[in-house]
């Protein structure tokens, strides 16, 4: 009864969270380690580290529901000084309802900084996109396929039929634009960026109605550094940066609050999730930093209605930060070490 129990509730999860049958929807995906994911959160921090930097993440939300997400993306960018310009080219993939519907995004990202006065400086981002969306039509399942009792089949162990018609085509692609601005200083950042500008149709089936199109995602962020010890040549210096990220895509909204700590090689931080009108998470990472290579991982304590019998979720973070002896180290006289 128990294993019958469980297959409800994911089944359950799979038809409210796709709102089948004519349209998948859904949000993006935000990595609760932002700082290890810059150009997942805002265009604009393309080119910010100056060197090369290579970003590795991987998340996996509610593995306890039917593997219900497995987020993949890695990003590559660089500052090209004569330009004062950052380019960058990303890949993200998504695994959402355990092979349900796949998600693979490929952007090009384009970033340039302006100094307004003394140290403060604003970057403005683009970033261009192409999508692919894959729907698996086996593994759905639908509300006239559910037995009360006995699940997806009948009482003899027949699977129970739908009379959903298949769509003529399971795959999609489609262009997707977002932009992004970041201003900054050595003790403070703010950046907002505008995720899906043209918002695109996700439909498999083609009505034009209005609620087939992805919604705009709006992206508000901002932190202050204060430093607990400086830097030299022999040691990493300590810093604090309390720091805030509000989302909003359509009717979902997010609010994360809290605080990141470096100390030397070992940093950590905690944050608290706010989703919609509930409290949905408690957010906490761990890592280290040593050269050009920094690991964390991060773990999301589920506080909401679906309890931590999801799971929670687990994120993994590699930064590759080529730094080199010609570095000028003096450019990184400003508040984004927490990306760094």
């Amino acid at each position: 009864m128990i294993s019958l129990r469980r297959q409800i509730i994911n089944i359950a999860f799979l038809v409210f969270v796709f709102c089948l049958p004519k349209t998948l929807v859904g949000q993006d995906p935000v990595f609760s380690q932002f700082y290890n994911a810059p150009m997942q959160l805002n265009p604009a921090f393309a080119g910010s580290n100056y060197n090369p930097y290579v970003a590795l993440n991987y998340r996996n939300q509610w593995p306890g529901i039917a593997n219900a997400y497995n987020t993949y993306a890695v990003s590559y960018d660089q500052f090209v000084e004569g330009m004062n310009s950052g380019f960058g080219l990303a890949l993200l993939s998504d695994d959402a309802g355990d092979g349900v519907l796949k998600t693979n995004k490929l952007s090009g990202i384009y970033a340039y900084q302006l100094k307004i006065k003394d140290d403060l400086q604003l970057k403005i981002g683009i970033d261009a996109s192409i999508v692919q969306l894959r729907l698996n039509w086996e593994k759905l399942i639908f509300f006239d396929q559910l037995d009360p009792q006995f699940g997806t089949t009948t009482a003899g162990g027949s699977p129970i039929p739908s009379q959903e018609q298949r769509p003529d085509n399971l795959s999609k692609r489609y262009f997707d634009i977002s932009s992004g601005l970041l201003l900054f200083n050595e003790n403070y950042y703010f950046g907002l960026s505008l995720k899906h500008l043209n918002t695109p149709d996700q439909s498999f089936i083609e009505d034009n109605l209005a609620e087939d199109e992805l919604k705009t995602r709006i992206g508000i962020h901002g932190g202050y550094q204060i430093v607990l010890s400086p830097s030299n040549k022999r040691r990493q210096g300590s810093f604090l940066t309390p720091n805030v990220l509000f989302v909003r895509q359509g009717d979902f909204s997010q609010l994360n609050a809290g605080a990141y700590v470096s100390l030397g090689s070992f940093f950590a931080g905690g944050w608290y999730r706010y989703s919609g009108s509930n409290g949905d998470a408690f957010i906490v990472s761990a890592g280290i930093s040593v050269g050009y290579l920094k690991i964390g991982y991060s773990f999301d304590y589920t506080i909401s209605d679906l309890t931590i019998s999801t799971l929670g979720s687990h994120e993994i973070g590699v930064i590759m930060n080529f730094r080199n002896a010609r570095s000028k180290r003096s450019k990184y006289n400003d508040c984004l070490r927490l990306f760094r």
